[in-house]
């Protein structure tokens, strides 16, 4: 065990965990952000998904440690009143079916969108591409992405 500082959504917490413990589960766990979830364990689904310096980030796989001196976004500090243009889109558009990716699949649309704000489907597709959605809402989450494009 041992005392790790890290700062998630713009916010100081210091956790005493094992270092190697998966991020993921520091922030449910320990700081108590369960929006982002758990799906595969080895960072293929993308329902994990949090930014480290402002990069998406599978955190099922990355040691806690790792985190200590950058910034981490959740979903839930994507914007403080659920009104990103990403997550405004994501209720017009009526996106979930089960929900369980939807923190995974917003912040992925989001960090798309900050890098490419016009993207083509070719390049949703290819940005999504790796972000799994049980329920295949893909044709929802596609649509959302563009509607964001106008909020």
């Amino acid at each position: 065990m041992a005392k790790i500082d890290l700062s998630i959504n713009g916010q100081s917490k210091t956790i005493d965990v094992d270092p190697q413990m998966p991020l993921l589960w520091a922030i449910r766990d320990f700081v108590g952000l369960t929006g982002t979830k758990f799906g595969c364990g080895i960072a293929q689904c993308g329902a994990c998904t949090v930014y480290m310096d402002g990069k998406p980030s599978r955190s099922c796989v990355i040691p806690t440690v790792a985190a200590e001196g950058k910034e981490v976004t959740t979903i839930e500090g994507l914007s403080e009143n659920n009104d990103h243009p990403v997550q405004l889109a994501w209720i017009a558009e009526q996106v979930p079916q089960c929900g369980y990716c939807q923190s995974g699949q917003i912040m992925s649309a989001a960090a798309l969108l900050k890098d490419n704000p016009n993207p083509t489907d070719e390049e949703i597709d290819q940005a999504m591409s790796t972000v799994i959605c049980r329920c295949g809402t893909y044709p929802r989450i596609k649509k959302a992405i563009k509607e964001s494009l106008n909020l």
